[in-house]
Order: structure tokens, then sequence, then C-alpha cells
């Protein structure tokens, strides 16, 4: 009997003794390697088990072995490293993309049948499930969502051909109001002038403070479009911890922009409408504020490395 098998069984002769049978599964799922607890993970299953009644018609109340024999059916592995990586867990993160970057592309360019396209949407979804969506003051990453009844990489696939999905309704909805005969859409009117100062000084202000690191990032991602691999590469963390870094960025940046506006005398409802602003409506070089130093921080050596998407 190998050692998954013994552990399983493990699980069902347990099964009356609560704290042991989540040890057991613990050990099972080798939840110790993503840096998942035993806490963490018996809350999980505790959910996931409430949600599908552990197997069981509705009203019909589990037993100690049924949830034993109902988290036996789960992929344990899988599921201890997708909720590792939603928490934001560096060991998980590296597992992940160990395991499961080359797969993703390669299931992304056979969905869009493009490798261009299949890169482009792969490295979407690597930032959505990395994280930089935020509600309630919370990441969210779609990987927590996954329940363990099927595969991860089954729960991958179907994410990607979801997000594909999207993405062709999108442009197909962009190509047909293309030939409509339709008045053209007007920009958001040009906002007064003091409102253009005041915003434009605000932003010179609070990008003026970034660190050198800080405004490299943000250029790298939204003025040259850079992979959040490419960026990890280039000031030598792990890519999660780049996309948490502009999640926290853009989030902050906010914030203060926001206080920067409401500090000059401006309601906060005139201050969220200015930072609506249409950039082209700005006198300024974004591109010049987010230009950092590639001293000691940024080694020509690994800057070279990637390719210049200017």
């Amino acid at each position: 009997m190998d050692s998954a098998s013994a552990q399983s069984a493990a699980i069902n002769a347990r099964a009356i003794d609560s704290e042991s049978a989540e040890r057991d599964v613990w050990e099972l799922a080798h939840a110790d390697a993503v840096d998942l607890s035993v806490e963490e993970l018996a809350r999980l299953l505790a959910t996931i088990g409430d949600k599908y009644n552990y197997g069981l018609p509705a009203g019909v109340s589990a037993t100690r072995a049924q949830i034993g024999a109902f988290w036996r059916t789960l992929h344990l592995e899988d599921l201890a490293l997708a909720h590792a990586c939603a928490l934001g867990r560096e060991a998980a993160w590296r597992e992940f993309m160990t395991r499961y970057r080359g797969p993703l592309t390669r299931a992304a360019i056979a969905i869009t049948g493009s490798a261009a396209a299949g890169e482009e949407l792969a490295d979407s979804l690597y930032s959505e499930m990395f994280g930089l969506t935020e509600r309630d003051g919370r990441r969210r990453s779609p990987l927590g969502g996954y329940s363990g009844r099927g595969s991860l990489m089954g729960f991958l696939r179907a994410t990607l051909a979801q997000r594909n999905v999207d993405r062709h309704r999108r442009s197909h909805r962009e190509t047909s109001l293309a030939g409509v005969d339709l008045p053209a859409a007007s920009r958001s009117p040009i906002p007064a002038p003091e409102v253009v100062t005041r915003l434009r000084e605000a932003l010179m202000a609070t990008l003026s403070l970034l660190a050198a690191e800080e405004r490299f990032i943000l250029s790298a991602w939204f003025l040259d479009q850079r992979t959040l691999l490419e960026i990890s590469k280039i000031i030598g963390v792990h890519e999660a911890t780049v996309s948490r870094r502009v999640q926290r960025l853009t989030s902050r940046l906010h914030k203060e922009l926001l206080n920067g506006l409401r500090a000059s005398g401006m309601s906060r409802a005139a201050a969220e409408e200015a930072l609506g602003t249409d950039p082209r409506d700005l006198d300024i070089n974004l591109r010049s504020l987010l230009q950092a130093s590639r001293s000691d921080a940024f080694p020509e050596k690994e800057a070279s490395a990637v390719p210049d998407r200017t």
C-alpha cells in the first residue's frame, strides 16, 4: 500500500476523532508544503462540506464517517494549493507557477488558436489569479472559488475558456457597433482649467513621493505593458509579489490623489469626478515622472534581459 493510500485509510479508521482526521487530511493534502495550516484547511473543508452537505441529500445530517468519506472524494492537494495561492502564500505561488505555467499557456494557445493571443490570455489570467481585483478592502482571486470536486487543471482550463468567451463577446460588440450609423460618441467634457491644474499638481506631488522601485513598477506595468514575469525578473522578486505591489500602489495612489484634491478645497464628489479626467487633457509627462533610476536597484544587465516594449 502506498503512503497516500495508507493515509486515506487512516482518515477512515480515525474519523471519529475530529482533530486527528483534520490532521490526516492536512498531511494527505501536503498542505504544509504550501504554508497552509491545519486550522485553515479545516475551515475550508467545513465550508465546502456545508455547501454540498457532504454529498448527502438536503436535510440529511452527515456522520463523522460520512464527513471523512466526503473529504476523501476531493482533490485535496489541488485544493490546498489553490487556496494557499488565494491567501497569497509565496510557497504556494512558486509551486503553482512551476506546475501550471506551461500547461496553462499551451491550453490558452489551443483555445485561442494563436500563440500571441494565447500568451496574452494566459498572462491576463495569471494577473487575475494573483488577485489584482479588490472588494471590501480584500484581495480577491478566482482560486478562492475552487472547491476541489474536480481537478485544479480542469478548473483553470474552464476559467481560461470563459475568459476567452468574454473577450470574444466584447470584441464582437465593438465590431458590430462599428458598422452601425450612430452619432459619434463624444469625449467627456473637458474639465475646467482650475480642476485640471489641481489634478496635475496633485498627481505630480503624489508621484514624486514614490520610491524609485515603485515608479519603475508602475511605469513597466501601465506604460510599457510588461508582464508580471518580466517585471519580477528585473527587480528580483516573485510574480505574486509584483502583482500585490501593483494592486497596493494603485489603491494607494487613488487614495492619496483623492486626499490631495480634497485638501486643495474640492468636495469628495468633485474630487472623484476629477480623477476620471481623460489623461490627454493633462499637460503632464507621466513617463518622465515615473522614470525610475536603474542604478543599484535595476542593473543594466538585468534590465536588458527583457525586450523594450516602448
